[in-house]
């Protein structure tokens, strides 16, 4: 696949998740290394520079993707082809670590899910999937209710997967959120990014759901990589709310109305019961200190 395809899907969303949108970041990356058209030192880090500019501008609300490519790319010296060698080294320990987080991550969250409970979840989340379908791996009885998640209905995925592997699902268009987080015992939801103050960001209508499910007593967990902490907000940067086009909501224009199409949404921490990382369960402020000491990433 090529740079241009890659950025193409991820700005249409045909890759979509925080996790899958930095793994084809890598890759892009990766592309470079066996690119017979670059023959110098100069070459190869002028290309990764432009590269990275490329794929971060793609997606803004996706510090997972920033971060992996930071980390991949940082302290690069010597030689074009030591140079190569350590991106290949990096590459490889980046997509180890999303494999072994996500197992991690995974296995802790599935303890969450009991016998005879309703799971609530909104979007689509690979990680949320692959905990229910773990559960139910484990022998686990359970439901889900989740939301069509307009207007591009990623919520369907999250559907079809799980009816797929033998789970019963409980399908809402988004406004019968509250009626179906009546009948649940937790919330499941991923993150795109997490802020220095706790905030997390996830698809537009998080929030709102979870207003709702503190008011009726229904546990919330944000599942995710702590990969998805944005140092860049320590420093005073707001972490950029995604604004997707008009079109994918009202396909006609018409004249006096103005659609606002925001892909993302600020969650207040205090309406979120933990945060399930690969470092553990924490509350948001406690997540925010475990991430800073387990990835420094401006060093």
């Amino acid at each position: 696949m090529s740079l241009t395809k890659i950025v193409k899907d991820i700005e249409s969303l045909k890759i979509q998740g925080a996790k899958n949108v930095a793994l084809a970041a890598v890759n892009a990356i990766e592309l470079l290394t066996k690119d017979p058209s670059i023959k110098t030192k100069h070459q190869l880090l002028l290309k990764i520079k432009k590269t990275k500019q490329l794929l971060e501008k793609s997606r803004p609300t996706e510090p997972s993707m920033r971060n992996s490519l930071f980390i991949i790319t940082k302290n690069l010296v010597g030689t074009k082809e030591e140079i190569t060698k350590n991106l290949v080294i990096n590459i490889k320990k980046i997509r180890t670590y999303f494999l072994n987080s996500e197992k991690t991550i995974i296995e802790i969250a599935s303890r969450k899910i009991k016998n005879g409970m309703n799971i609530f979840t909104h979007c689509h989340s690979s990680t949320v999937t692959k905990i229910l379908i773990n559960a139910k791996k484990q022998g686990k009885k359970f439901e889900v209710y989740n939301t069509e998640t307009r207007p591009l209905f990623q919520g369907r995925i999250t559907a079809k997967e799980l009816a797929k592997a033998g789970i019963t699902v409980n399908h809402f268009v988004d406004s019968g959120a509250r009626i179906a987080l009546k009948q649940c015992d937790l919330f499941f939801c991923g993150a795109d990014a997490i802020t220095s103050e706790g905030k997390v960001i996830n698809k537009i209508g998080t929030e709102l759901f979870m207003e709702s499910a503190k008011r009726l007593g229904v546990s919330t967990y944000v599942c995710t990589q702590a990969l998805k902490y944005d140092p860049k907000t320590e420093r005073g940067f707001e972490e950029i709310i995604e604004k997707r086009f008009s079109k994918e909501v009202w396909n006609t224009k018409i004249k006096n109305i103005k659609i606002s199409n925001f892909a993302f949404e600020q969650i207040d921490p205090e309406l979120i019961t933990g945060i399930i990382s690969e470092l553990g369960i924490f509350k948001p402020s406690v997540f925010v200190e475990e991430a800073r000491k387990n990835y420094l990433l401006y060093q």
